[in-house]
C-alpha cells in the first residue's frame, strides 16, 4: 500500500496535495452542516470553542450522539401481534368418499396433528358417520415457516348439537355445544280429493309429516282402500330453525287427526316421566302396536298373501307374504322390537333379513338392495329402525319388498294378524297426558284463529 502511494506521489505530487485539501474541506463542511442541523433542535454550545478546543476538553454537544439501533415503528402504524397470528377460518364440505383425515391434510394440517385431533374427536363422534354435504368449520393458525396448525374445528353432529375442538396449551379440548333453536308450531287442515299426499302438499305439509301420519295410523287405517274423496285431515307439527338462520328443518309431529270411512282417529305426542316418547289416542291408549303392518313408507301393495301365478316361474303357487312396490333405495323398517336372526343372501330371496320379535312372531324381509349399515345376526333392533333398502335381488322382476310374518313358525297374512291390546296410560301419567292434550288443543285453536284475525286487521 505504502509503495503504491509513494509511486503516485513521485508521478503527480501536486495532484495528491490538491486531492487531500479538497477531501479535508468537504469533511469540514459536512461536519459544520450536521452541527448546524442538530443545532436547529436546541443549543449546541459555542461553535468557535468547538473548533479551537482540543481532545477531552471539548464541550459536550447536546443531541449529537449516534443512535445504537433503528427507531421503533410508530405503534399506531404497526399491526398488533395478535393480528399477525389471527387464525384463518375455512369451511370444508364433505364430498362422497372423503375421510376426515384426508380433508384436514388437504387443508394443510400436518398428518400427525390431524391424527391427534381426530383421536380426541372420536370420543363423541365416529368419523365414519360423515355424510356428503356435511360441513366442517376449521381455523388454521399460520406459522413463521409458512406451515399451518389447527387452531379449532367445529362439526355439527345433530341439528341442535355441535362438537368443537379447541387448541389449548396441552393439546386439544373437546366441547359439546348446544345450538339455540327457535321452535315454531305449524297447523294444516284440508280435504282429500285425489290422494292424501296431494292434499297435504297443497296445504304446505312436509313429506316427513305426511309419512309420520301414515306410519302412526297404518294399523287403524287401510290407506289403500279406506281413504276416500271428502275425507278430512288436520296436522300440527313443529318447524325448527337455528337462531342464526343457518338451517331449518321439520321437528316433531304434535297432533294428527283423520276423518275416514265415517269415523275419526286422532293422536297426541306425549313424553313420559322416564323420557320415553310415544303417540296416544285421546283416551290415553298407545297407537304403537307390536308389529308395523307396512314396513315401507309410501309403498303400494303389488301382490297380496295367497295363491297367485308366479311372475317368473309361470305356474300357480302360494304367495306366503305381501309385496310392497317402491323405488329402489327406499328405507325398510323393522316391523317391531327384536333380534336379527339372519342377515345376508338367501337363494331366490336375494338379500334377506329375519327378525325374532318374541316367542310368537318372526318377520322376514326379502329382495333388498342391501342391508343397512351395522345390521348383522344377533343385533337387537327397535321398531322403525332402518334395516335395509328396497331392491330387486334374487328371483325378482322389479324393485319391491317381500314381507312375511310367521306366527309360531307358520306364515300368516301380515294384513290380518291380530295385534295384542295397546298399552294404556294410567295414574299420574294419565293426568300428565291430559294436561298435554289440553295444551295442544289450546295451541290448535289459537293457530286456527290467527289467519282470520290477521285478515281482519
Amino acid at each position: 500500500m505504502l509503495g503504491s502511494l509513494h509511486a503516485a506521489w513521485r508521478r503527480r505530487p501536486s495532484a495528491m496535495v490538491v486531492g487531500a485539501i479538497v477531501a479535508l474541506s468537504l469533511a469540514g463542511a459536512v461536519a459544520a452542516a450536521v452541527l448546524t442541523w442538530r443545532g436547529s433542535e436546541g443549543p449546541v454550545g459555542d461553535i468557535t470553542a468547538l473548533r479551537s478546543g482540543g481532545g477531552e476538553r471539548w464541550p459536550a454537544v447536546p443531541g449529537f450522539e449516534v443512535p445504537t439501533r433503528l427507531p421503533d415503528l410508530d405503534p399506531a402504524l404497526a399491526p398488533p401481534r395478535e393480528a399477525r397470528l389471527r387464525p384463518i377460518a375455512r369451511r370444508l364440505e364433505v364430498s362422497r368418499g372423503d375421510t376426515l383425515m384426508e380433508m384436514l391434510v388437504r387443508a394443510g394440517i400436518p398428518r400427525a396433528e390431524a391424527h391427534e385431533a381426530i383421536r380426541r374427536l372420536t370420543r363423541r363422534f365416529d368419523p365414519r358417520d360423515l355424510k356428503p354435504g356435511q360441513a366442517l368449520l376449521v381455523e388454521l393458525l399460520p406459522a413463521a415457516d409458512g406451515a399451518v396448525r389447527l387452531a379449532s374445528l367445529a362439526l355439527d353432529v345433530e341439528f341442535a348439537r355441535r362438537l368443537r375442538l379447541q387448541r389449548t396449551g396441552e393439546g386439544f379440548a373437546l366441547e359439546d355445544v348446544a345450538l339455540p333453536v327457535v321452535r315454531r308450531p305449524r297447523l294444516a287442515t284440508g280435504v282429500v280429493e285425489d290422494s292424501l299426499y296431494l292434499a297435504g302438499k297443497g296445504r304446505g305439509v312436509p313429506d316427513q309429516v305426511l309419512m309420520e301420519l301414515v306410519r302412526l295410523l297404518s294399523w287403524d287405517v287401510d290407506f289403500q282402500r279406506d281413504l276416500q274423496p271428502g275425507d278430512r285431515f288436520e296436522l300440527l307439527w313443529e318447524e325448527l330453525e337455528r337462531a342464526d338462520g343457518s338451517d331449518r328443518r321439520v321437528g316433531d309431529v304434535l297432533y294428527g287427526r283423520l276423518e275416514v270411512a265415517g269415523r275419526t282417529v286422532a293422536f297426541y305426542r306425549f313424553e313420559r316421566q322416564d323420557g320415553r316418547v310415544g303417540y296416544y289416542g285421546p283416551d290415553g291408549r298407545s297407537l304403537r302396536k307390536a308389529l308395523l303392518r307396512t314396513p315401507v313408507d309410501g309403498a303400494r301393495i303389488s301382490s297380496r298373501f295367497g295363491k297367485r301365478r308366479h311372475p317368473i316361474l309361470g305356474y300357480t303357487r302360494m304367495h306366503k307374504g305381501v309385496d310392497f312396490a317402491a323405488p329402489r333405495g327406499t328405507p325398510i323398517y323393522a316391523a317391531g322390537d327384536g333380534v336379527v336372526t339372519y342377515a345376508g343372501r338367501k337363494g331366490s330371496f336375494g338379500v334377506y333379513a329375519r327378525i325374532r320379535h318374541n316367542g310368537r312372531y318372526v318377520t322376514a324381509y326379502a329382495h333388498m338392495d342391501r342391508l343397512a349399515k351395522g345390521i348383522r345376526r344377533g343385533l337387537r333392533v327397535r321398531q322403525g329402525q332402518v334395516i335395509g333398502y328396497v331392491g330387486s335381488t334374487g328371483r325378482s322382476t322389479g324393485p319391491h319388498l317381500h314381507f312375511e310374518v310367521l306366527e309360531n313358525g307358520r306364515q300368516v297374512n301380515p294384513l290380518k294378524i291380530r295385534q295384542p291390546a295397546s298399552e294404556r296410560l294410567a295414574g299420574r301419567e294419565l293426568e300428565r297426558f291430559r294436561r298435554t292434550v289440553a295444551a295442544i288443543d289450546a295451541l290448535r285453536t289459537r293457530l286456527a284463529r290467527e289467519p282470520v284475525i290477521a285478515s281482519r286487521e
